[in-house]
């Protein structure tokens, strides 16, 4: 039998029973329009994590205090300060791979705009920081080294913090704010950008020099982090072992004992992330990809009472000729369509989920010609492996008994 005619019999077959041939599709639609959709989730989440750290730049590196062994007792990172400036210094003196250095010092509290105020944090740093982080600003200057030397009360200010202390569209530029009791002067307006793959509001920030911060905010030595850039993402890994080399130099480390600083790079925190949200997007496609089992299981019912329905057929068809091959190839044909029938509306509902879910929940979502793909292979191994059954089973029938059933 062609197989014109094997799609032509089963296409008639299934239009005499469409409502049941539908509700078998049901689960088959479900569960590939899920799979897409939680895919194009998964990739569009890990492709948005990945632009916002290359945002900061893909070469920055970044050091923090960590925890260390002290008379056998663990101190948290967090109270456990190591950073000052005796490793700025010995950073700078001995750049090799890392081009620019910026030490960070943060301080939250209210900034206060005449009767207005706004609740954000002031981070404290050097000039280099701004290349470093790939900032850019919209209007104004930046400060200087000389503002650095002579902790001058002067500041850079986000969107966010514009808008709640200046609502009138007023230009800050010039403007003398309090941060605390502390009045600096605007001098600079920081580019848009946004909130970042974390939902943290990039805008929502004062920069100012990092010994004004430390000085006359938070009255300490001490740095919360240091910032540097690799001469390009080629020795990342170059510039952290002599970042590390000379942070253990400058504080005194022996041999035996544990850094008292972690370092980390853009690249290292990107493939984590990925890594988390692979995990994560395999785990929603298993989940999803379960109701294509059930959908098959749905199939297999369905044909198993399809042949037992049309008994009397298949004992007519094998009396005037029919093989055995020509029934399992027709009940199989029967599966494998309503399967990929499935599919494709399917992969129009996983479309539209995606659409729906960009425009409402505004969430990044990339719809990869792969899954596309295997879920139309997968569609078509589930008909073939939950039909072959009952196809085999209908292709078994005596045709002197399937006469005779009632």
């Amino acid at each position: 039998m062609s197989l014109i005619n094997l799609i032509r019999i089963a296409l008639k077959a299934l239009q005499r029973n469409k409502l049941r041939a539908f509700l078998t599709m049901l689960g088959i639609i479900i569960g590939v329009g899920s799979v897409i959709a939680m895919v194009a989730i998964g990739q569009g989440s890990k492709q948005s994590i990945h632009d916002a750290l290359s945002n900061m730049g893909t070469n920055m590196i970044t050091v923090q205090p960590a925890s260390n062994l002290n008379g056998g007792v663990r101190i948290a990172g967090t109270s456990f300060q190591t950073l000052t400036i005796k490793d700025i210094v010995a950073l700078k003196a001995n750049e090799q791979y890392i081009t620019e250095v910026s030490p960070a010092v943060t301080s939250r509290g209210q900034a206060i705009n005449g009767a207005l105020n706004w609740p954000t944090s002031m981070s404290g740093v050097a000039p280099e920081y701004l290349d470093i982080r790939k900032l850019t600003l919209k209007d104004g200057i930046a400060f200087t080294e000389n503002d650095v030397r002579t902790s001058a009360k002067v500041c850079l200010i986000g969107q966010t913090v514009i808008d709640n202390l200046f609502p009138d569209g007023e230009n800050p530029i010039g403007k003398v704010i309090r941060f605390g009791n502390i009045p600096f002067q605007i001098i600079g307006i920081l580019s848009p950008k946004g909130f970042n793959a974390f939902g943290q509001d990039q805008d929502d920030i004062l920069i100012a020099p990092y010994t004004t911060v430390q000085k006359r905010i938070l009255a300490t030595i001490y740095y919360s982090n240091i910032y540097a850039s690799a001469e390009n993402e080629a020795v990342t890994d170059a510039a952290v072992k002599e970042m590390t080399d000379v942070l253990r130099a400058s504080h005194h480390l022996r041999p035996s004992e544990e850094d008292d600083f972690r370092v980390r790079t853009q690249q290292e925190l990107i493939a984590t992330l990925s890594s988390t949200s692979g995990l994560l997007t395999v785990l929603l496609t298993v989940v999803a990809g379960i109701s294509l089992v059930i959908g098959g299981i749905g199939i297999m019912n369905i044909m198993y009472v399809s042949v037992t329905e049309r008994t009397k057929e298949i004992g007519l068809r094998m009396s005037i000729g029919a093989r055995g091959k020509d029934i399992l190839m027709q009940f199989l044909m029967e599966a494998v369509l309503i399967s990929i029938t499935g599919g494709v509306i399917g992969v129009l509902l996983g479309f539209i989920s995606t659409q729906i879910v960009t425009l409402t929940l505004k969430w990044p979502t990339i719809i990869s010609e792969s899954s596309v793909l295997l879920s139309f292979v997968v569609c078509a191994v589930t008909g073939i492996f939950f039909g072959y059954y009952p196809a085999q089973k209908a292709s078994r029938l005596d045709p002197i008994e399937a006469l005779r059933y009632e």
